[in-house]
């Protein structure tokens, strides 16, 4: 049960940070990332098509984000560059699909990828210029919300364990 618990933490401490993945897409068909995430979270994402491996074309993508659900909360087409916020309606696994629109041929594109969830999306520049804290007082109020965020997964984890166990 300890080394559940232990693995419960790291997981929670492990989802509080920000992903930034470059995703190589090809040409024809389509490459997915999704991430189990619980209600009421907010995720910023970023993403930017790589360049470096076609400096003479210009091709693009199109992406589309969907809840556990199956609604859609982001549809974008002919894009080099983009980005979606939303929060979460429900728990559940979150996957965001892209794929090449362009006409141009090619052996397909890198896509840059930076994926936010929770605690990470707080721009805490502007948090501590608003309430005047800096230094120790900054990191404590930093730590303070992120044992908040653990506390909360751990919460969820819990839920989630008792759901799967009264359904065995």
């Amino acid at each position: 049960m300890a080394g559940a618990l232990a693995l419960a933490v790291l997981l929670a401490v492990a989802s509080l940070h920000a992903e930034a993945v470059w995703l190589d897409v090809p040409q024809s068909g389509t490459k997915c990332v999704s991430e189990e995430i619980q209600s009421n979270v907010v995720v910023l994402t970023d993403y930017s098509i790589m360049y470096e491996s076609h400096p003479y074309s210009h091709p693009t993508i199109a992406v589309k984000v969907t809840s556990p659900y199956g609604n859609t909360l982001h549809h974008s087409e002919n894009s080099t560059v983009g980005q979606f916020a939303f929060t979460t309606a429900e728990a559940g696994n979150y996957v965001a699909c892209f794929w090449v629109d362009s006409a141009e041929k090619g052996s397909g594109v890198s896509v840059n990828l930076d994926w936010k969830i929770g605690i990470a999306t707080k721009d805490w520049d502007a948090i501590a210029k608003k309430e005047k804290i800096e230094g120790v007082e900054l990191e404590l109020r930093k730590l303070e919300v992120a044992v908040q965020a653990i506390h909360q997964n751990l919460i969820y984890l819990k839920e989630r364990q008792v759901v799967y166990s009264t359904s065995l």
